[in-house]
């Protein structure tokens, strides 16, 4: 993959995410689209961004039974997503027939801990140790059903990347360096998550909300 960045297009507006779409395109490798934008737009908007000839990530985090995460994915074959997402904590039977309801060229990446969440939150629902722990474990799982990769924050990252030296992972909740972290909490520069093995760098709000978005782009492409 020559440019690893994955703008996050979440936006209200068709026409506004085309725009802002359209500007940046030359300088990343993707678009994500996640629930916000799909609740909004549904498959039209989807085949509209995916005019503008970039590969397309649909972040759906689809949990549900097994057959029924499996119809989610027969469905959307049609768009012909590059990556889509699941929960990993879903379980095994869940994720094996996730991936194998999938398009042929579709990565199927498992979803682990949120970045917005800390190790308080994961206390909150019930779940013991470090955060890192948690990662662990869910990649290992996700490892033994046969999907992809997964989706970590930097933090976690490299350990993954150790364990798993094929695998493909998704990082999120990235910033610039003196970015400003909004409502992540576990967050990292791009090129920290590059390096030490991020095959894809979400980025959104530092690229979209920016004054000019292909200026934000480019530096941060530049830094990579």
């Amino acid at each position: 993959m020559s440019n690893p960045i994955y703008l996050a297009l979440d936006v209200p507006r068709l026409r506004e995410g085309m725009d802002l779409a359209q500007k940046v395109k030359g300088h990343v490798g993707g678009i994500k689209l996640g629930l916000e934008f799909f609740c909004a737009h549904g498959a039209h908007g989807v085949h509209m961004i995916g005019q503008l000839g970039l590969p397309i990530f649909l972040d759906l985090k689809l949990h549900d039974i097994p057959n029924t995460v499996a119809g989610a994915m027969q469905a959307i074959h049609m768009l012909e997503p590059s990556i889509v997402t699941v929960h990993a904590s879903g379980g095994r039977a869940m994720l094996e027939d996730a991936k194998a309801a999938a398009g042929e060229h579709t990565r199927v990446v498992g979803v682990t801990m949120l970045t917005s969440m800390d190790e308080r939150d994961l206390q909150r629902t019930g779940i013991g140790g470090t955060a890192h722990d948690h990662v662990m474990r869910l990649a290992e799982l996700a490892h033994d059903a046969g999907l992809d990769g997964i989706v970590c924050s930097g933090h976690e990252v490299k350990a993954v990347h150790n364990q798993w030296k094929d695998g493909f992972f998704v990082v999120p909740g990235l910033r610039p360096a003196g970015g400003a972290a909004g409502d992540q909490k576990r967050v990292v520069t791009p090129r920290q998550a590059r390096d030490d093995g991020a095959s894809v760098l979400v980025i959104g709000r530092p690229i979209s909300r920016a004054a000019d978005p292909a200026q934000a782009a480019r530096e941060i492409e530049a830094t990579l």
